[in-house]
């Protein structure tokens, strides 16, 4: 009898939970008191139960090890390692998978963002036999060794267990670098690497720097902040996601004190220039704007993500009320070279809104100037 594909599944309970909410992370308690006072609620499970049943409904005979408690699937698979208690910390992520792997994993799913890849790393270390493959349930996600969105973990998660299709890849785990945060960056800092199972376009690309202080970028985004005023026009509301990019756009709407990190509501002036309405929203009052906001996005360098990186404001009912005809989606023409054709991705944490939002989208890349792009799940 051929022996059953063995995977194991370890939960970060509280991973994401300050996305919605605008703290940018779900690091450390006081962040996570924070955000439950702010009214967050946790992500991950819900993330993490998506992978399983689709697992299961596409590899039936997998055995799937898991953790009791918050940090497993409730009602599947073989308990194999329980918690000491709630809530749970990162040495209880890294004390579940080394378990796991004792166990006999041969495939190690984890569930969270960055700073849970980081566990999983110190608890396998980067010479283990064994794969791993993140399902994305944090803030930020720019490591390479997540799967694009839960769906896309199951399917690789699959593809490995019938042995078709899937190589063997060596995958950075990096996560956000504070001091080139302090200095004005979003950039990250490498923590190491882990072998991860890829099948073509349903794993993620690591993150990468994106640079506008160069004469052709400033020119394109002076151009595109101008295009977007006239866009919108005068007395408007427009929603501007995080990044370099939309960061240097607000400035030269003479938005200077725009955050690098967050999502901001800026009102659109007669004479193209706008002010800073209100700094680092959270989804709740997003969706209390006293009227529909036009939303400006500009893809994560390197990786392609328009929704569902860094930007989890930006709610699925806030995506909706706006609709496609309201979202902006901004790049220069170095920033979409970048991407060397690969399509921008969502991952909303609504299936259904990113197979809406899926199709051509157009990009603005200047004054008067765009470009038509592949939008995917």
């Amino acid at each position: 009898m051929t022996p059953r594909p063995r995977v194991g599944l370890v939960v970060n309970p509280v991973a994401g939970l300050g996305g919605r909410v605008g703290l940018k992370g779900s690091d450390g308690a006081e962040a996570q008191r924070r955000a439950r006072e702010l009214g967050a609620r946790p992500s991950a499970p819900h993330r993490a139960e998506l992978m399983v049943r689709q697992l299961l409904v596409l590899v039936p005979e997998v055995e799937l090890l898991t953790v009791g408690g918050p940090m497993g699937v409730e009602g599947v698979g073989r308990v194999v390692h329980r918690p000491h208690g709630e809530p749970t910390s990162a040495a209880d992520t890294r004390a579940a998978v080394r378990v796991l792997v004792e166990a006999g994993a041969q495939l190690l799913l984890f569930c969270g963002g960055d700073g849970t890849a980081r566990d999983v790393l110190d608890a396998v270390g980067p010479a283990s036999a064994v794969p791993v493959l993140g399902i994305p349930a944090g803030v930020k996600m720019h490591s390479a060794v997540f799967a694009v969105h839960p769906r896309a973990a199951a399917e690789v998660a699959a593809a490995w267990a019938r042995g078709a299709g899937v190589r063997l890849a060596t995958a950075e785990v990096v996560d956000r670098d504070e001091e080139a945060l302090r200095a004005g960056r979003v950039g990250a800092r490498l923590y190491g690497h882990l072998t991860v199972p890829v099948l073509p376009s349903r794993v993620q690309q690591r993150k990468t720097g994106s640079s506008t202080a160069d004469p052709a970028s400033l020119a394109g985004i002076a151009g595109i902040a101008a295009e977007i005023a006239d866009r919108v026009g005068p007395g408007a509301l427009l929603v501007l996601g995080p990044g370099t990019t939309t960061h240097a756009v607000a400035a030269a709407l003479g938005v200077p004190d725009a955050s690098l990190t967050g999502v901001d509501v800026l009102r659109v002036n007669g004479d193209g220039t706008a002010r800073l309405d209100l700094r680092d929203a959270r989804a709740d009052q997003l969706l209390a704007l006293p009227h529909t906001p036009w939303i400006a996005l500009s893809p994560v360098g390197g990786q392609g993500f328009l929704l569902g990186r860094g930007n989890q404001q930006l709610s699925p009912e806030l995506l909706r009320a706006a609709g496609p005809e309201r979202l902006l989606v901004l790049a220069t023409e170095a920033k979409l070279a970048a991407l060397a054709g690969r399509p921008l991705l969502l991952d909303t944490g609504d299936p259904a809104l990113d197979r809406a939002l899926s199709g051509h989208t157009r990009v603005i890349t200047g004054r008067h100037a765009s470009a038509v792009y592949r939008l995917t799940d």
